[in-house]
């Protein structure tokens, strides 16, 4: 009788994996930060971000509370309160638009200084003799195709050109200035079409149609961002676009498209801002670019990307353009004004280094220790 070689019994086989599931838990692996999971909720990523908007909220009821100490003569009446507060909007609803696609620039781990020198060529070019003759929609088309054609250069040469993005855009800045000064020859350039004019001085149910367009782009900024794969592979790239590579996110395509989504906001600004003006010029939205990075900033978006809100950027921008409002009222300098909005931009870089930086590195070393 002869002993049967024993038989080994085979591991079962798993499950085929799906490449889309794959793909999307490493988009998560990505994003997540270190020891996510042994935080709650008030200290992750959403926390940080509520906490941040409270406070944001806290500081537009000071300015209010200030603003009523020192012209308690206007904000008793509260007709004229309402008025003021469409009036912020209004001044807000521009530079809003540019700053919703700053924000998913620096969320992505870049920066574009060339969005308002975007807004100006993009204004100029749509009001020029021949486009004007297409009416309406051609001049919506023609500075919505120009921003996004500049944001796409952009996007190119930071992408696949491997240019550094403070650099690249920097360029970009005085080249869109020059050409948009050659396209207009230095001139001031007059929106003759009622249609465009009318979008600046147009109210539904008594607020601004600004407003609504600025409510609109902000929204689906925050869907993008929050409720898409566009928005988590954002978050990714910035925080770490290696990580982000090896989860099978195509960093360079990725990169190139938030410039065009910035150009995009850019273009929709354009519009907005020749229709407040009726006209467009070389000089128009200048230093843009700042006032949008510092919203950006002020709201809570890490300038070394992987974190951000829309809603926060939104507030900033609301709290800016509210100090120039109570400045206006009080008849303050605008050098005045500039240095108060320096000392809020430093103040609030310095919080997000106190804030992400030495105070996760305690956090961290304590969970070592301790683990």
């Amino acid at each position: 009788m002869t002993d049967s070689p024993p038989t080994t019994e085979l591991p079962a086989q798993s499950p085929p994996v799906d490449p889309a599931e794959t793909e999307q838990v490493g988009e998560r692996a990505a994003a997540a930060p270190a020891g996510a999971g042994r935080l709650s909720w008030w200290h992750g990523d959403g926390g940080e971000g509520a906490k941040r908007n409270l406070a944001l909220i806290g500081v537009l009821l000071a300015l209010f509370v200030i603003g009523a100490a020192t012209r308690w003569d206007l904000y008793s009446n509260p007709d004229w309160v309402w008025a003021n507060m469409l009036s912020i909007l209004k001044l807000a609803s521009v530079v809003g638009v540019v700053t919703v696609g700053m924000t998913f620039v620096i969320i992505g781990g870049g920066i574009d200084l060339s969005v308002g020198a975007i807004v100006a060529l993009a204004g100029v070019w749509c009001t020029t003799v021949a486009t004007q003759s297409f009416g309406a929609g051609g001049m919506i088309f023609t500075a919505i195709v120009v921003g996004m054609a500049v944001g796409l250069v952009n996007g190119t040469l930071i992408a696949y050109g491997r240019l550094v993005p403070f650099i690249a855009t920097l360029a970009m800045l005085v080249a869109a200035r020059g050409l948009a000064a050659e396209i207009s020859q230095k001139q001031t350039q007059i929106s003759e079409n009622n249609t465009i004019n009318g979008i600046a001085s147009t109210d539904l149910l008594g607020i601004p149609l600004l407003v609504y367009i600025l409510a609109a782009v902000v929204a689906a900024g925050w869907v993008l961002l929050n409720r898409t794969t566009f928005g988590r592979r954002t978050v990714a790239v910035g925080g770490n676009p290696e990580a982000a590579r090896l989860a099978g996110i195509n960093v360079r395509l990725h990169t190139l498209l938030l410039y065009v989504l910035s150009g995009l906001c850019c273009g929709i600004a354009a519009i907005m801002l020749t229709a407040q003006a009726t006209s467009a010029q070389a000089a128009m939205a200048n230093l843009y670019e700042l006032d949008a990075i510092a919203a950006v900033i002020i709201g809570g978006t890490l300038l070394s990307g992987g974190r951000g809100t829309i809603v926060g950027s939104l507030l900033g921008v609301i709290i800016f353009a509210t100090i120039t409002n109570l400045f206006a009222i009080n008849g303050l300098s605008t050098e005045a004004q500039n240095m108060v909005k320096g000392g809020i931009i430093v103040a609030a870089v310095l919080i997000q280094q106190i804030q992400f930086g030495s105070l996760s590195q305690f956090f961290r070393r304590n969970r070592l220790t301790t683990s």
